[in-house]
């Protein structure tokens, strides 16, 4: 078996707690995040979303900043899960930390507030219309932290910080870097929100993963990050857990929608059983992607049943406590699964009533202690780049 490379350190913050801790409390009593919107200022009262009760300036203060920070919402909340993690680690900076992070739409919630204001001119928030690119949330987090090393942004939709997490790891296994932060963050904007929408692919009610009767998806907001390190920097630090194996995989199928066999989570599943060295029926339990669309639900459960048959683990998705967090999904969710590891427990699956007829598959829906030694997390994005991480607790 592969060993993998060591967890040392990990932050949240989402819909269900401003840390780990409040996080974990939330999952084991079953205690949703999903509300209607307040802080984002949308027309679609109607659309429940994962959002954080924090607001902007509250977060600001939290990271010691000053009142002209130049931070979009997306970067206070990446800065403030990032801070956490480093603390968790009890791990300094140095030239040899580098810092790799996911997010779909970056600051597009500061571009939305000064766009028009700079089309007509005025100039004096004029650094935010940039905010858009995802680059931008990076740099700006690095900078706080006096990252000067490597820094890189992924922006490969939903499964944007689980591919942040897989390179962090592949560099560490080439001997590129001794330790990383890596994970991802997103904020709820009007873009995404519209844009969701507009698919059709969203629920007026809380979401349903896995259900029969699913309608689509809440979004929501959130960032999370761990810090990897390299076996041989270890010198007797606490080990969270080891990622032991990761694979990604593209069908290419739509822009949008994932193929009917679930081709892309087949193979990336299948390449990250073969990179941790071990057989499918190795796996403990399945943090599944499990939006709640009919089409990801439906296509996820066949590429489930491509891999383990009959034999399922398992599984359950998390995203009816946080909502959909888009590229900070993938971290979130290996918090989750780090979570579930440390405490030997499967997560429930909310919300689920009715076993989905083509799959016949049904999730855990009650907190269920289990022994644990190998988690799969799916994290699938659009335009079909689906990755898959085995988190580990007791290398070989």
């Amino acid at each position: 078996m592969n060993k993998g490379v060591a967890v040392t350190g990990m932050g949240i913050i989402s819909a269900i707690g401003n840390n780990t801790k409040e996080n974990y409390r939330s999952l084991i009593y079953g205690k949703h995040g999903i509300s209607s919107p307040e802080i984002l200022k949308t027309i679609h009262r109607n659309l429940p979303v994962g959002e954080i009760k924090t607001s902007n300036k509250s977060l600001a203060t939290a990271l010691n900043l000053p009142e002209n920070n130049g931070f979009t919402r997306a970067s206070l909340l990446g800065a403030y899960a990032v801070t956490e993690a480093l603390k968790h680690s009890d791990q300094k900076i140095d030239r040899n930390t580098g810092f790799i992070s996911g997010t779909s739409v970056g600051g597009m919630d500061a571009t939305e507030a000064y766009f028009k204001d700079f089309s007509e001119g005025k100039t004096e928030n004029k650094e935010f219309i940039r905010a858009q690119h995802p680059g931008f949330t990076t740099e700006r987090i690095a900078e706080h932290f006096g990252i000067t090393g490597f820094v890189s942004t992924i922006s490969t939709a939903c499964s944007s910080g689980a591919n942040a997490i897989m390179l962090g790891a592949r560099m560490i296994k080439a001997g590129m870097l001794k330790r990383v932060i890596v994970g991802g963050t997103d904020c709820l904007t009007k873009f995404t929100l519209n844009g969701f929408h507009s698919l059709m692919i969203l629920s007026d009610e809380h979401c349903k993963p896995f259900d029969e009767n699913r309608k689509g998806l809440n979004l929501g907001e959130g960032a999370a990050y761990l810090v990897l390190e390299a076996e041989e920097e270890l010198l007797g630090k606490s080990v969270l857990g080891w990622i032991s194996g990761y694979g990604n995989a593209n069908d290419a199928f739509h822009q949008t929608a994932s193929s009917e066999n679930g081709e892309g989570a087949f193979l990336a599943m299948q390449k990250a059983l073969k990179n941790a060295g071990i057989s499918a029926e190795k796996i403990d339990y399945i943090n599944a992607h499990g939006t709640a669309t009919l089409n990801n639900d439906s296509s996820e459960t066949e590429a489930l049943k491509r891999i383990f048959s009959k034999n399922i683990p398992d599984f359950s998705s998390t995203k009816a406590f946080t909502g959909h967090t888009l590229a900070a999904s993938g971290a979130l969710e290996a918090v989750f699964s780090l979570l579930a590891l440390q405490n030997q427990q499967v997560l429930p699956n909310l919300n689920f009533s009715n076993v989905m007829l083509n799959s016949g598959f049904m999730p855990i829906t009650k907190l269920k202690a289990k022994p644990m030694n190998h988690i799969l997390s799916n994290s699938f994005g659009f335009g079909g780049n689906c990755t898959s991480l085995i988190f580990t607790k007791n290398a070989e």
